[in-house]
């Protein structure tokens, strides 16, 4: 564990617990959009119907029949024939990605990953005693040039990426890079592990195929569009790598929580999830347009930051030589909090970044909170 630092996000958790402390530093879905009544409804129907002590029971390591075909189903109609046998539930996508660390990784292994990256991503891998090689990004993501000059010099097992409005910086990667991404991985026989966990959270322009191919790992998850105390996620894999990865979800937990995926496979079957997708959509994309209006009121001039089209974040560039962990003391001061970008850098960290989320408060709250950011950018 010594490579594995804590999580800053994780960290600024319980600093931004304080009722007036507006926070745009985790990457968390909005409360009050949940719906709570039709996961009442979903787990008293697993508590108390014929099938309700079974759901208090050990289960199979490989998930819930129901909730594996009911994903395999979605993945399906979003462009990657599944099966149910392809599909193994998880305690989170977070888990699914320790499961494919612990199966395909091992000390002094190279995983080619995006410059930055998700934090989390990085702790998983250094665990497995893993080293992430940057690759190159810009505004379209992954570079294929810089993952063709990472695959020959550094022989990486895996190429990692959040294709989708990554976390950190809201980009996503085009239609022509991810067949280049997945030829390149192909020709130099390297897994490519597709973390999707913010694809249906798109509010302008049109979806775009995921990853596909025979040594692609796709991986998913409820956290965001229905909720992450759920701790429920997924990864699709090929058949000849499955029960490997069966294995290291047995030595991890035996099974993700038996009542859960029960109630999750009856929210699925019995719920409008795409009604519900509508109305996250609409809220999210009016918070990311109350976000961008009123950035250039708050930040330096020279600042460059991104616009997504989905997802949960944007990714700030302060000019000059600052550094965005000091200025985080100061908003802290303010009441306002975000992420400093340096984290997410798997070698060169660049301190001038940032991220900040804006799916956690209302319009209203993020307009406040950019105007103490301002005074505290200002300070």
């Amino acid at each position: 564990m010594r490579p594995v630092e804590s999580s800053p996000i994780r960290d600024l958790l319980a600093l931004t617990a304080h009722p007036e402390m507006i926070s745009f530093a985790g990457g968390l879905p909005a409360p009050e959009l949940f719906d709570l009544d039709g996961w009442r409804r979903a787990f008293d129907r697993a508590l108390t119907g014929p099938d309700a002590r079974r759901n208090l029971q050990y289960a199979p390591t490989e998930g819930n029949l129901a909730l594996r075909g009911l994903v395999a189903e979605r993945l399906t109609a979003r462009g990657v024939p599944t099966g149910a046998e392809d599909v193994l539930v998880t305690t989170g996508s977070q888990q699914a990605l320790t499961v494919v660390a612990a199966t395909l990784l091992g000390p002094g292994a190279v995983v080619a990953v995006e410059e930055p990256t998700y934090l989390a991503a990085l702790q998983c891998f250094r665990m497995a005693g893993a080293r992430p090689v940057p690759v190159t990004t810009d505004e379209d993501g992954m570079v294929p040039g810089s993952l063709a000059e990472v695959l020959e010099r550094e022989r990486p097992s895996l190429v990692y990426l959040v294709p989708n409005f990554a976390n950190p910086t809201g980009r996503t990667l085009t239609a022509a890079r991810r067949l280049a991404v997945t030829e390149l991985a192909a020709a130099h026989g390297v897994w490519v592990v597709d973390d999707d966990p913010y694809g249906e959270l798109r509010y302008r322009g049109e979806p775009l195929s995921p990853l596909a191919g025979e040594g692609v790992v796709s991986l998913g998850s409820l956290s965001k569009i229905c909720a992450p105390g759920l701790r429920l996620g997924w990864l699709r894999a090929p058949a000849a790598l499955m029960p490997r990865l069966v294995v290291a979800k047995q030595a991890a937990d035996l099974h993700t929580s038996t009542v859960d995926q029960a109630a999750a496979a009856i929210y699925l079957a019995e719920t409008d999830l795409e009604a519900h997708l509508a109305t996250l959509r609409t809220e999210y994309r009016t918070r990311r347009d109350a976000m961008i209006a009123a950035l250039p009121g708050a930040v330096p001039d020279g600042t460059r930051w991104t616009d997504p089209d989905g997802g949960m974040f944007i990714w700030l560039h302060l000019p000059g030589a600052v550094d965005t962990a000091t200025l985080l003391r100061g908003a802290l001061r303010e009441q306002v909090a975000f992420v400093p970008g340096a984290p997410f850098f798997a070698t060169t960290p660049d301190p001038s970044t940032m991220r900040l989320s804006f799916t956690t408060n209302t319009p209203d709250q993020i307009v406040e909170g950019m105007r103490r950011l301002a005074r505290a950018l200002g300070e």
